[in-house]
């Protein structure tokens, strides 16, 4: 009876060690889901902070860039001779007024000619420019205007001149390619050794 008794707790010890044993391995898979990879965790987080990081670069160089060059599409011109002239000459202050919405930078010399008309050809040489007044930051916000001398030699002070009539001046803002038209009617010569305009920097007004 005893040996019988011990072969039987064996038993039952070994069945439910096996039963414990089987339960485990048939649990194993549902218990380890695969693991996602590195790149598949990072990457959205890693493409949100570069996009996040060159708004924010372009905002900042959109800051320090400050206002935009004033271009002709938004500015109108206007001249004030009331200064007088001497030798044959004529001086006027170049006006030229924001007629945009925005702040707009003014900063350098116009380039004028005189032309047969709005849509002409300039008639002989440009101005040529005086840099006895510095060049300067002329911000104009919108209806503010800023002014440049320019000095006009009478045509006729010049025995070899080709005179011929001008409907009046073109204007080219500082570092524009588009222009502005003013109508008043000047001689000027043909010949384009000589210079009968002279144009200052802009300054405020």
């Amino acid at each position: 009876m005893k040996h019988a008794l011990v072969v039987t707790t064996a038993a039952a010890a070994a069945l439910l060690l096996g039963g414990c044993g089987g339960s485990s391995t048939q649990t194993q898979p549902a218990t380890s889901p695969p693991t996602p990879s590195a790149s598949e965790t990072s990457q959205p987080a890693t493409s949100g902070a570069a996009t996040e990081s060159s708004a924010a670069a372009a905002t900042s160089q959109a800051a320090q860039a400050g206002p935009a060059l004033c271009k002709a599409g938004s500015l109108t011109a206007t001249t004030d001779s009331s200064g007088g002239g001497a030798a044959g000459s004529v001086y006027m202050q170049l006006i030229v007024t924001n007629s945009g919405t925005e702040p707009c930078l003014l900063k350098g010399y116009a380039g004028v000619s005189l032309t047969a008309g709005a849509d002409g050809e300039p008639i002989g040489a440009a101005a040529t420019r005086d840099d006895s007044t510095p060049v300067t930051d002329v911000l104009l916000a919108p209806g503010k205007a800023g002014a440049a001398t320019l000095r006009y030699t009478q045509a006729a002070n010049y025995p070899d001149c080709t005179r011929t009539p001008a409907a009046g001046l073109r204007v080219y803002p500082p570092d524009d390619t588009d222009s502005l038209f003013l109508a008043q009617p000047l001689d000027a010569c043909a010949n384009t050794e000589i210079n009968l305009l002279i144009i200052g920097a802009f300054q405020p007004k």
